[in-house]
Parts: structure tokens; C-alpha cells; sequence
């Protein structure tokens, strides 16, 4: 089957589509772009994509991710409200929610249809962000409404029909999340399963460890790696299983190894089993690694992924424009998720708020007013 993106943008004019960078933006196009022409040499670096990409459709959300911005920053009360976080979800929720009973899923549009699977995943993490910033009872069961829906839509095994392993682990996360958040832990032992028939499938000692990015087996991409590494170290923590750690460890250490430039801090998309680094700089490969490093107590490789995005993929320090027809579209809120769980973790407000700030703005002057 043909792998679908079914994000959705509340804001849908040209004019709005071309912001899309900042604390919010979304995406669009193949799953690679060129290096910058700064970076230094790589070896055996083939500046091509992977796998081509075969989406039908790929929308994102503004309003959400301009909302993901607000929640983890801590901005300034000149720039932004708790207020206006609190507008921006409900605006949100109340245009794309879906609720039947207790099984509650994101419609792909605002007239209908349901987010595919590793949108869904990711939108239910934004929602898991929500929570942490205000945290209620009526927050709570709207996740454990969405992880319900996300098992009416998607099954419980399921590796036994989506051939994509970053998609495993991106729900693998928003369900460990989901349970550690709203004390069900039931849905442990569902990420538990998964996690544990995608590494089978897509682990193995060629090129030294790794992840295969399908079934396929054509390459081990950084967009499996980071959040395999992010899901793994969940895992570690509310199963308190050291095999899980272990296994965050390795594959981040392999990703620091094959895919990671230790002097710009830039991080390469792929290795193909012909032992050929492809190039394709992006910032949700950026931010997952930066997760990874951060969760791990790598903080001075945290550190060199941030500043090189900062300094390298931004433009005027606005993160990069995606479109909104690819798949790329989600990638700077993914980047923006981890990035700023790292910098709070980290306490280094000082030298990244501000730049947040920036880019939140900028998502904020092209809302849709009347939503």
C-alpha cells in the first residue's frame, strides 16, 4: 500500500502555506534536500534521496504546532499568553477532534476522514505536550480517548501491516507517553509488543547495527534511529527493563557513528547496504537526535545538532520553508518537540528562547483569525 500523510493544515491560502518555518511550520517534497554548501566533505556522501516517498497527500497542522511552541518555551508574558495556548488547542481540537463513544481519532480534514497512522501518532504526541503543560482530567481523557481510537483504526499488532519502522516507533512513543501521562498502563505492554516485533524486523549487524527505515531493507535512515532510540529509552523507564536502555544506547551510538558529522554537528539521512552515505539535511532528523542525545545525557552532541540547525538550516533564524505538499511537513514541529525538551531539561533558556520566540511569532502572524 501506498504510505499516506494525511496531515491536514488549518491554514490554507498560499500566502499562509509560504510561512510555514517556524515554531509551527510544516512541509512539503522528498525526504531530502542538499547539504549546505559550508558542510565539510562526508565520505562515500551521495547527496541523493532514499527511498523515494510515495504519499498522496500531506498536510500539517499550524494551529497545533504554533501550540507546541507556546507550551514548551518559556516565553516571555509580552510575547504570548497561557491565554492564547489555551485558544489555539481548542481552537484545534474543536475544528479536527472526532469523539464516538470513547474512541476518539483527528480528522484529515475538517469535514472528515481520519489522520493516517504516523500522523495520528504525532498528533496524539502534541496533545501528550498539551497535557504537560495543563495538566486536568479532561485533557487525560482525550488521550486515552485517542489511543483507544488509534487501536479501532490501526489494530494492536502492528508490524503485521505498515512496512514503515519509524512509523512503529513514533506510536510506540505516543503511547508510552499516553500511559506514563495518564496512568493507564495498559498501553505499556501494546508499545512493549510492537517495539519488540519492529526491532526484530529491522535490526541487524550489517553495517555495523542499526535500523532498516522499511521492511524493504534498501537503508538505515536517521528517521527510524532517533525515534527508536526515544522509544527504546521510554520503554526503559516504565518497564524499569535495562535491555531496553541497552538497546537506546546502541543504536544511538550507531547513528552517532554512521550518520552523525561530529565536527558540524550536522546529521545525514541515510546509509544504503552498499555501505554509501546519502545526504538530505533535516530538521526532524535534527530533533530526534537531539532528543535521543538529551534522554541519554549526550548533551554536548545535543548541543552541536541544535547550534547547526540553528545556524545552518534556518533562514533570518526562521527554520526552513517545507511547502505543504510532501511529506516534510510536520518535520519542524517534530524538531521543535525534542529541541525544546532539551533546552528546559538542560536549562539553556539563555541562548534558545529567544529564537523560539522568533519562530513562534511567526507562526502566530499567520493564524487563521477566524478559528
Amino acid at each position: 500500500m501506498n504510505r499516506v500523510n494525511h496531515f491536514r493544515i488549518a491554514a490554507n491560502t498560499s500566502e499562509r502555506g509560504r510561512f510555514l518555518a517556524g515554531a509551527c511550520s510544516v512541509g512539503g517534497g522528498q525526504k531530502c534536500f542538499s547539504a549546505p554548501a559550508s558542510l565539510p566533505p562526508a565520505a562515500n556522501r551521495d547527496d541523493s534521496c532514499s527511498e523515494s516517498f510515495q504519499f498522496t497527500r500531506c498536510k500539517f497542522f499550524l494551529v497545533r504546532l504554533v501550540c507546541l511552541g507556546l507550551l514548551f518555551a518559556h516565553l516571555s508574558a509580552s510575547a504570548f499568553t497561557a491565554r492564547d495556548a489555551s485558544s489555539i488547542a481548542s481552537s484545534f481540537n474543536n475544528a479536527f477532534y472526532s469523539l464516538n463513544g470513547t474512541n476518539g481519532f483527528f480528522k484529515d480534514t475538517q469535514t472528515g476522514g481520519e489522520s493516517y497512522f504516523w500522523g495520528q501518532a504525532n498528533i496524539i504526541e502534541c496533545v501528550n505536550d498539551a497535557y504537560e503543560w495543563r495538566t486536568n482530567v479532561a485533557a487525560a481523557n482525550t488521550i486515552t480517548n485517542l489511543l483507544n481510537g488509534f487501536i479501532i483504526q490501526n489494530g494492536n499488532a502492528w508490524t503485521l501491516w505498515n512496512i514503515y519502522n519509524d512509523d512503529i516507533m513514533w506510536a510506540v512513543i505516543a503511547f508510552v507517553r499516553g500511559g506514563q501521562l495518564t496512568g493507564q498502563t495498559n498501553y505499556y505492554a501494546i508499545a512493549k509488543a510492537n517495539f519488540d516485533a519492529c526491532y526484530a524486523r529491522a535490526y541487524d549487524t550489517n553495517l555495523g547495527g542499526g535500523l532498516y527505515w522499511s521492511t524493504g531493507n534498501f537503508s538505515k535512515n536517521a528517521a527510524v534511529e532517533g525515534p527508536a532510540v526515544i522509544a527504546a529509552y521510554l520503554l526503559s523507564q516504565v518497564l524499569n527493563d535495562t535491555n531496553y536502555y541497552n538497546k537506546a544506547t546502541n543504536i544511538y551510538f550507531w547513528e552517532r557513528k554512521v550518520l552523525f558529522n561530529t565536527n558540524s554537528g550536522a546529521i545525514y539521512d541515510n546509509i544504503g547496504t552498499n555501505g554509501v552515505v546519502n545526504g538530505g539535511l533535516l530538521t526532524y532528523n535534527q530533533g530526534t537526535f537531539i532528543g535521543a542525545a538529551n534522554y541519554l545525557g549526550q548533551t554536548n552532541d545535543a548541543r552541536l545538532a541544535a547550534n547547526f540547525t540553528m545556524m545552518n538550516l534556518t533562514s533570518g533564524g526562521i527554520l526552513p520553508q517545507y511547502g505543504i505538499a510532501g511529506n516534510n511537513s510536520g518535520f519542524n514541529a517534530i524538531f521543535q518537540r525534542w529541541m525544546t525538551r532539551y533546552m528546559k531539561n538542560r536549562n539553556l533558556e539563555s541562548i534558545y528562547e529567544p529564537w523560539f520566540q522568533r519562530n513562534a511569532t511567526a507562526a502566530w502572524n499567520l493564524r487563521r483569525a477566524p478559528d
